[in-house]
């Protein structure tokens, strides 16, 4: 992802959480990167002190947040368990 118009549409507390988001951004189509202070993961420890950020185009925002926004909501067809 390229460009200037970098925007941190979320701040998360930790990295999975924001590979989650990313990844719902990323199947509606919007383009997102997650940004920590970890040294390349070689230190995966040190954001926890400022947490991990998503960030998205400033142009995708609006588009981002509504994702973002949007409850999760159970699919009827989803099997139940036991």
């Amino acid at each position: 992802m390229s460009g200037s118009d970098l925007v941190v549409i979320r701040r998360f507390p930790d990295r999975i959480e924001a590979d989650l988001a990313r990844s719902a951004l990323e199947a509606a189509g919007i383009e997102s990167l997650v940004r920590a202070d970890d040294m390349g993961g070689t230190r995966p420890h040190m954001w926890v002190s400022e947490g991990v950020d998503l960030v998205v185009r400033a142009e995708n925002l609006a588009a981002a947040r509504e994702v973002l926004d949007t409850s999760a909501e159970p699919c009827k067809d989803a099997p139940r368990g036991r």
